[in-house]
């Protein structure tokens, strides 16, 4: 049975740059193997002669050394040489990137043909859509920590002007063939591994919060005691900044009322939204993600704004049907979602207990 812990104040190391850089240098020197499975896996020099580690964010007993922050024409990202504990003698390098959501991932793996590169968006995961089996990519498994959300976000702001980089992403990831969506092992099994135990699931595998009827965002439901506490649950709060979203934007970390899972909260000028929740497990996997997932009806976590597009003259939305709004003027492709959000009664709520106490 996995180990869980309520862990706050997780900010990046308060060593320079330089001093980051030594330190990992120093355990590479010790025989501590750089292991890539993307172009670099033969020279490991190709992947850190030009992406040293500048900063280092340490979670339970995992230690993420972060290069500066990088973009290509698809992503903002670091590269991220993950360690888990203290004692093993490899390092896995990983792509850690911003979704448009404000949520920092873990990229499982990548797809580049003519020109089109996609990034694996980790476990697939079944739905039933008409009678047929319809199988997709869960995003939420590549979440990062929420304990560490905040303390990427102040990563990000350290340097004012990222690099470019078209190469890091095919260096660190595993390139795919074209239509292979799901994540190799390295990603999976460890998951599997965690939820066979019984003991591990979270309400026993069943979803924590779900619509009694589709498409009513007032008939929300939660499993009793898995309902955010915004009295006595509050773990923090941290900030960022959105182009997208019109400023900034405060991350509130909330427990559930019986302390087994935890929310993450975002607030920006005219949204307000929420992060897939997530265990308090300790475990993590090479990726930098926990091991176990809280299920829950994906329409309860729709970001502010949210993919809602016709393409050929097919509409493609995952806003749920009727409450579309206005694109973004920043993101055509994406409309905005305040219409459902704001009739969300757990979002009513934190804005009546949370946001008006501040």
């Amino acid at each position: 049975m996995l180990t869980t812990r309520i862990v706050t104040g997780v900010a990046p190391s308060e060593r320079t740059p330089r001093q980051v850089d030594a330190e990992f240098r120093a355990l590479l020197e010790d025989g501590v193997r750089l292991a890539s499975v993307g172009e670099a896996r033969d020279d490991p020099e190709l992947l850190l002669a030009g992406r040293p580690p500048r900063h280092k964010v340490e979670l339970f007993d995992a230690s993420f050394y972060l290069t500066n922050p990088r973009f290509d024409d698809d992503l903002g990202f670091f590269v991220a040489y993950v360690r888990l504990g203290s004692k093993p003698r490899e390092i896995r390098p990983r792509i850690f990137y911003k979704d448009v959501s404000l949520v920092w991932r873990s990229a499982t793996h990548c797809i580049s043909t003519d020109g089109d590169n996609w990034i694996g968006k980790g476990d697939l995961k079944s739905v039933m859509i008409d009678g047929e089996e319809i199988e997709y990519g869960a995003e939420e498994t590549t979440n990062l920590p929420l304990e560490i959300q905040c303390a990427l976000d102040t990563v990000s702001r350290r340097v004012r002007r990222p690099r470019r980089d078209e190469e890091a992403v095919f260096l660190v990831l595993r390139r795919a063939p074209d239509g292979r969506f799901e994540p190799y092992r390295d990603f999976s099994e460890p998951r599997r591994r965690a939820m066979a135990d019984p003991r591990n699931l979270v309400n026993g595998g069943a979803s924590i919060a779900g619509f009694e009827r589709a498409a009513d965002p007032a008939s929300l439901r939660f499993a009793p005691g898995f309902e955010p506490d915004f009295q006595g649950g509050i773990l923090e709060m941290g900030s960022s900044g959105s182009r997208l979203y019109g400023g900034r934007i405060d991350k509130y970390r909330i427990l559930s009322a019986n302390r087994t899972i935890q929310y993450q909260f975002l607030a920006g000028p005219r949204h307000v939204w929420i992060v897939p929740p997530q265990t308090l497990t300790t475990e993590l996997s090479s990726y930098g993600v926990r091991t176990v997932d809280v299920h829950a009806d994906e329409d309860l976590c729709v970001p502010g704004f949210e993919y809602h597009f016709t393409d050929e003259g097919e509409l493609h939305s995952q806003i749920p049907e009727g409450y579309a709004g206005p694109p973004s003027e920043i993101d055509p492709s994406r409309c905005d979602a305040s219409a459902w959000l704001e009739k969300l009664p757990v979002i009513q709520e934190f804005k009546r207990t949370v946001l008006k106490r501040r």
